[in-house]
């Protein structure tokens, strides 16, 4: 497998196909150590597929994932990328075929943002424009702005800068990316806001990735599939988030996924996948009389003023039906404001700050799409297995 580096018409006008990835009874012994940092480690990653290893501190996982690229050498057993053994391949002409992202991102101080993006292109001999022209692709898809290309890393805040760390593990257009941590370094709220810009990032790419994390809850929602790890190095589990959650496969998987196994599996679920309430949808002049109506027909007791492109404006008052006519009395914020891949998790962690306990949810044209409860929550955590199962296998199509 060789990485395309001619120029085309476009900066990534002939995608690179996403890698397949195994590991074959993989070994690796320290020098001087008495134990196997990984003992037969064998698994088989699809291409397209985010696959998580997550487990306890010294498991292993970085290890193994460092083997991929060669920074570590196997002591036995082999790597397979697209059926080649990476043994056969020189290290430094393996790693400009990988992506690799880390929790320190690691970007150049001296270097500007557009030069840290071209990293490896420039490696492989792209010519400038083609560089430009990626760097200006990049900072679109990560959601910044075209000025930023000029700029230094000490000049971005720390969410900024994993998307730029990101954004230079894309730039080859590998077909495999490694990520040890990327989103550990921020704080909940960016990192949460991170990974749901990575996720739906990935529905467009669908790159093959191993992702490394010690966090469970994180695991269950970036994967399609979990490797779980003991201590040495030996593999527990590996399975889909939805099978882990529900079929532990012993009591080492049970107590590191937790006791909230139910809560996780919010994690699986995009707000699309479930039955919104319906609401009741006004306007500003709206006869009183045609918006009880709509009241008396919808499934919750307060109506959600409206504009002309049905985008919410707040949560009306009683005080508002007093006339012939609705007026804008709003009792409160049309907040928490959720769109339909957003992850039922960290829809619901907003709902619960709330007055009301609903949450408008938004359509891609920022209009109401219907309304999230706790109620409806409620109903999902107490549906049948095999929905769940359901849902994850949509979450990760």
């Amino acid at each position: 497998m060789t990485t395309n580096t001619a120029d085309t018409s476009g900066p990534n006008a002939n995608p690179t196909p996403a890698a397949t990835l195994e590991f074959r009874h993989v070994q690796k012994v320290y020098p001087g150590s008495g134990q196997p940092a990984i003992q037969d480690l064998s698994l088989e990653i699809c291409a397209g597929e985010i696959c998580v290893l997550v487990g306890p501190s010294g498991c292993g996982k970085t290890t193994a994932m460092r083997m991929v690229n060669r920074m570590i050498d196997l002591s036995d057993g082999d790597i397979l990328l697209d059926g080649r053994s990476v043994r056969d391949r020189a290290p430094a002409e393996l790693r400009r075929e990988i992506g690799y992202a880390i929790q320190q991102i690691g970007l150049f101080p001296h270097q500007t943002i557009a030069e840290n993006i071209t990293t490896v292109p420039k490696l492989l001999g792209w010519s400038k424009d083609r560089q430009r022209a990626r760097v200006t692709e990049l900072l679109e898809l990560i959601g910044l702005d075209a000025e930023m290309a000029s700029r230094y890393p000490a000049q971005l805040s720390g969410g900024q800068r994993q998307r730029v760390g990101v954004a230079r593990a894309l730039a080859a257009d590998p077909p495999l990316m490694l990520m040890d941590e990327p989103f550990g370094a921020v704080d909940p709220i960016a990192r949460a806001r991170l990974q749901n810009e990575f996720l739906r990032l990935q529905a467009q790419l669908r790159k093959t990735i191993v992702f490394v994390t010690h966090d469970i809850d994180e695991a269950i929602k970036m994967g399609d599939k979990i490797a779980v790890l003991k201590t040495g190095g030996v593999l527990a589990q590996y399975a889909t988030p939805a099978e882990l959650l529900m079929y532990p496969a012993d009591k080492f998987v049970e107590d590191f996924v937790g006791a909230d196994r139910a809560l996780k599996r919010l994690a699986l679920q995009r707000v699309r996948d479930i039955d919104l309430w319906k609401a009741a949808l006004v306007r500003v002049g709206e006869p009183v009389a045609q918006a009880r109506a709509k009241l008396a027909d919808a499934d919750l007791p307060i109506a959600m003023l409206v504009d002309a492109e049905n985008r919410p404006q707040g949560w009306l008052s009683d005080r508002a039906f007093t006339g012939e006519r609705v007026t804008a009395e709003v009792r409160s914020p049309a907040e928490p404001v959720a769109d339909l891949d957003d992850v039922l998790r960290d829809a619901l962690s907003d709902l619960l700050s709330t007055e009301t306990r609903y949450g408008a949810v938004l359509d891609a044209r920022g209009a109401m799409a219907g309304v999230l409860s706790l109620e409806v929550i409620q109903h999902f955590l107490h549906a049948a297995p095999a929905e769940a199962r359901s849902g994850a296998e949509l979450v990760s199509e």
